[in-house]
């Protein structure tokens, strides 16, 4: 799996000019499933975002985990972090899982990071999305399982 984790003050996704997840502190994650990925990739992806220290402590360094700060997760599909751009100006996304594998390993991993007691807010798998965030730090960082 891929991940680009973003540490917010809060974020939101549209659908349709409807808010269908919202969180306020916490990390939005923007999740791709790749062709590899199985149920367990899925569950131990989320329990090592779950634990990475993003948060600040009383010293203001980055040593707090998610689970540490109550803080909750927006979780949104995106197989464009499958993009490869080697070759020409179109990127191409047929490194990504298909559309039925990865909607259940994106589900999975939802589920995972609820199942660690995070309060999680998802988009809607394959559905045109906008995403609101505001971006904490800025703390931005770049995944793979």
């Amino acid at each position: 799996m891929r991940a680009l984790i973003q540490r917010v003050t809060q974020a939101s996704v549209t659908v349709d000019d409807e808010i269908i997840g919202e969180i306020g502190q916490g990390l939005l994650i923007f999740v791709c499933a790749m062709p590899e990925d199985t149920l367990d990739t899925a569950i131990a992806f989320a329990a090592k975002i779950s634990k990475l220290r993003l948060f600040k402590d009383d010293l203001g360094k980055m040593n707090h985990s998610l689970i540490q700060t109550d803080g909750s997760a927006l979780v949104v599909s995106q197989f464009t972090l499958a993009a490869d751009t080697s070759r020409g100006n179109r990127p191409g996304f047929s490194g990504a899982a298909s559309a039925e594998e990865a909607h259940t390993l994106y589900l999975q991993f939802a589920r995972a990071l609820r199942n660690l007691n995070i309060p999680v807010q998802t988009g809607l798998f394959g559905a045109d999305m906008s995403v609101s965030l505001v971006n904490d730090g800025p703390v931005t960082i770049w995944m793979e399982s």
